[in-house]
């Protein structure tokens, strides 16, 4: 995890070095701390650990409810407006998560596991709101790099770890971990926080966080040859018609305008 995220924070803070990109303000500096601290070092420690004790369908249903704690969080601290519509298209999305969930579903047990994914899940939101929240006076490029740069920092506490590990690792898994801190990591952060920027709405973006099971499992259909169940396609559907109505008033908006 740190290996992949020291790439990360190299790669971007290199860019922002060679582009001059401005540091942040010292004022802001305690939100950038907490964006990096909750959104990159909480949530992927939560997520990597919660995950390895439990079984994909579940791990995907509960991350997924990462964009119904965004919705929430964004009325309460960004103060942005939902509609009927809003919330009728994120609970309909949510249905389908657990629709595609229940397809891969054998055993549920309330351990351990489940509450580090819980939240994993609380701390994307979280994540979100704050990030939303910078870009209002940062470029996408300084919320997304001085960020993963703090959540580095505090993931440093596993550098024992990494050296100790390191030199014995396989050069395809060193490969392996430079591709997830350059695309995954960095490029993957950036667009996020790019699409968060632009938005009028977080809702609007984090609304797309849903197709990630239903995309996962027609990669694992094409790539792998995994079998995809109907009844997780009849979820993806779901999900998808969740997504149009979420998203169906912008668009009204936008034509009318």
């Amino acid at each position: 995890m740190v290996f992949r995220f020291i790439i990360a924070s190299v790669l971007l803070l290199t860019y922002c070095a060679i582009r001059r990109v401005p540091l942040p303000k010292l004022r802001d500096v305690p939100l950038f701390a907490i964006s990096g601290g909750v959104g990159v070092f909480l949530y992927m420690w939560a997520f990597n650990t919660g995950a390895a004790t439990v079984e994909s369908g579940i791990s995907s249903f509960i991350i997924s409810s990462a964009p119904v704690f965004t919705l929430i969080m964004s009325i309460v601290f960004l103060k942005e407006k939902a509609n009927a519509a809003i919330w009728i298209g994120v609970i309909i999305s949510f249905v389908g998560i657990g629709i595609i969930a229940a397809a891969t579903i054998t055993d549920l047990q309330l351990g351990t596991g489940v509450w580090l994914l819980l939240g994993a899940a609380i701390c994307a939101s979280l994540f979100n709101v704050i990030q939303k929240r910078i870009t209002l006076n940062y470029t996408p490029m300084q919320a997304t790099a001085y960020s993963i740069a703090f959540g580095t920092l505090v993931m440093c506490i596993f550098l024992p770890d990494l050296f100790r590990e390191l030199p014995t690792a396989p050069a395809s898994a060193n490969i392996v971990m430079v591709y997830l801190g350059v695309f995954p990591a960095a490029i993957a952060y950036f667009l996020w926080g790019y699409a968060l920027a632009k938005a009028e709405k977080t809702i609007y973006v984090t609304s797309f966080s849903y197709l990630s099971p239903f995309l996962a499992s027609i990669m694992a259909f094409v790539w792998l040859g995994e079998t995809i169940s109907p009844i997780a396609l009849v979820g993806g559907v779901v999900v998808i018609g969740g997504m149009v109505i979420t998203n169906a008033l912008r668009r009204n908006k936008a034509t009318h305008s």
